[in-house]
């Protein structure tokens, strides 16, 4: 048998507890409001205990020579900037995304009825529709062939790194690769 000394359990211990801190950091700082700890708990799988350890933890680890803080609000808990940088926060984040609504409905279209003609597209969306995919174009995300008149839309490897989704092959399945040695055909 194995014998687990006091060295190797308080090692098991700490990697647990470094662990369990990872899972509830992430969670605030993609969440970008207010979690309850039910909903913490629910995300993390963490029971309740080991929660507010990993909570405590993480006040300390920020609040202490940073830019972030772990705010606390009764069952509330939020990952955010402190209020002495928001100027610089509010500097960033101006409002504008990085596609406008109408962008992404134009996007929505073509990957949802992937392959598309432009022509298509332009009797559904109008004609700014046109600057829509000159934009996602050049970024790469969809290719255009010539089809007659028009040019037959699809998305590109980069739509699917960029959004992070996996393509489907002709199956409807997720492969990536297959998608791709169709395109180059």
């Amino acid at each position: 048998m194995f014998d687990i000394t006091r060295e190797t359990q308080e090692e098991i211990d700490n990697a647990r507890d470094v662990e369990n801190l990872k899972k509830v950091e992430a969670a605030l700082f993609i969440a970008g409001k207010f979690l309850s700890a039910q909903e913490l708990v629910a995300l993390t799988d963490l029971n309740p205990i080991l929660l507010n350890q990993a909570l405590q933890a993480l006040q300390e680890k920020y609040n202490d020579g940073s830019a972030v803080e772990v705010v606390n609000k009764g069952d509330l808990w939020k990952m955010d900037v402190k209020n002495e940088y928001m100027d610089i926060v509010n500097r960033l984040a101006s409002g504008s995304e990085e596609f406008s609504k109408a962008e992404q409905e134009t996007l929505a279209v073509i990957a949802h009825k992937n392959p598309i003609t432009q022509s298509k597209i332009v009797q559904m969306r109008g004609n700014k529709s046109y600057d829509h995919i000159k934009k996602f174009l050049s970024l790469g995300l969809v290719k255009g062939k010539k089809s007659g008149r028009t040019k037959e839309l699809s998305l590109s490897d980069e739509f699917y790194d960029y959004f992070n989704v996996k393509q489907k092959d002709t199956n409807g399945s997720a492969n990536k690769e297959s998608k791709s040695q169709e395109s180059e055909e």
